[in-house]
């Protein structure tokens, strides 16, 4: 937790830093010291007059400095407090009652990393409480700070947030500082399989040449994702070939539980595919966002997002001999689509569950983006939640 809130405090001393030298920046403009020559300096054009004399212009230094001052050791010190360090008991509602095992899952999960990353800076406890009270909130539509475990990203959106990593390193080279803190601050997964075209079928080594052919159309893109690999610390890259990137994620990456430093709290993943969802077959909190999302939460940003309502859906008895997966996902998706899931997390729940293998699981949540109406293919369900129990641990 200690170290979770240091890496905030330093995180925010380093973006005051930037303010205060932005405002320095502005401050010397505005003073006439511009450092382009070819352009007149606002005291050097008839349009502007810097009344203020010498004396007066340094008193107002001094007390922007003691202003600037103050409002660092200010906020410093509030995000290094977190209200909730060292709870070992039940959280209460407001209303009354515990915050417990009435509570849908994704919910429970964005608790638990609301009150783990809480710094009063990015989450505050005004979050917390509105995710602990949100049979009340969710109506109201607020938005509420989530930070994902980890990112996941395919090649073809992966490589723009690669290129904005090497980018944020050049800059920080010709400002004279270490590029190499320039890191994800999450581990981040990145699968190359959009990259794949199919131009040999029907042969013994149509594998072989079609994947040969992709290295060589791609041979500067795969290069420039290798060598991202090595240069950027928290960051895996799946080489071409491996698979799917939703069935990547399902058999190796999960984590499920993750242990920093010997803290433990659940896997959840934000990726930048809509079908990002499949991984919420193993009880792992995943779904699909923009790049710019991806991007922001690899830097440890929070993700804003409405607390959107859940739908719950019961199912009892178990699949008749000859009836797949797939007919039951059809179905299932038949009927939400009926009710109503559009922007809406979605939970599973009942004895049913249990009959259900992990593929099956699996499958149920692939198909959560689909269960939009026909007319309207914008987006489905936003999570299907499928709570963990013995078939996630086999």
């Amino acid at each position: 937790m200690m170290a979770t809130l240091k890496r905030s405090q330093s995180r925010l001393s380093s973006s005051l830093s930037a303010a205060v030298s932005r405002s320095t920046c502005i401050s010397l403009f505005s003073s006439g010291n511009s450092t382009f020559s070819s352009h007149p300096s606002p005291s050097s054009s008839r349009h502007f007059h810097d009344w203020r004399s010498p004396l007066s212009h340094r008193a107002t230094m001094r007390s922007s400095a003691v202003i600037t001052d103050r409002f660092e050791r200010h906020f410093a010190s509030l995000a290094a407090r977190n209200s909730y360090e060292g709870i070992l008991t039940r959280l209460k509602k407001p209303g009354g009652g515990d915050f417990g095992k009435s509570t849908a899952v994704l919910n429970k999960n964005s608790v638990e990393s609301a009150i783990r990353n809480c710094d009063e800076f990015q989450v505050t406890g005004k979050d917390v409480e509105k995710i602990i009270d949100w049979e009340n909130s969710a109506p109201k539509q607020v938005e509420i700070p989530f930070k994902p475990a980890r990112v996941l990203l395919q090649d073809f959106t992966g490589v723009p947030a690669v290129v904005d990593l090497a980018c944020m390193r050049d800059a920080m080279n010709k400002l004279g500082s270490d590029s190499n803190k320039i890191n994800p601050l999450v581990p981040v997964d990145l699968v190359i399989d959009h990259s794949v075209q199919v131009d040999v079928a029907r042969s013994e080594n149509a594998v072989q040449a079609n994947m040969e052919l992709e290295f060589q159309r791609n041979k500067e893109r795969f290069a420039f994702l290798k060598w991202g690999s090595n240069a950027f610390h928290n960051m895996l890259v799946v080489p071409p070939g491996s698979g799917i990137v939703h069935q990547v994620n399902l058999e190796y990456l999960a984590r499920v539980v993750f242990n920093n430093e010997g803290i433990l709290y659940p896997d959840s993943v934000v990726g930048t595919d809509s079908h990002t969802t499949m991984i919420d077959g193993l009880g792992v909190a995943g779904w699909g966002v923009g790049g710019i999302e991806a991007e922001a939460a690899m830097l440890g940003q929070p993700m804003s997002m409405v607390l959107p309502g859940v739908v719950g859906f019961k199912l009892s008895g178990k699949l008749r001999n000859g009836v797949t997966a797939t007919d039951l996902v059809l179905t299932v998706t038949q009927m939400l689509r009926k009710h109503g899931v559009v922007g809406k997390f979605v939970e599973f729940y009942g004895e049913g569950m249990s009959e259900l293998p992990l593929a099956d699981r699996a499958t149920i949540a692939n198909m959560s983006r689909n269960m939009e109406q026909p007319w309207d293919s914008s987006c489905g369900s936003c999570y299907t939640a499928i709570p963990k129990d013995d078939w996630q641990s086999r």
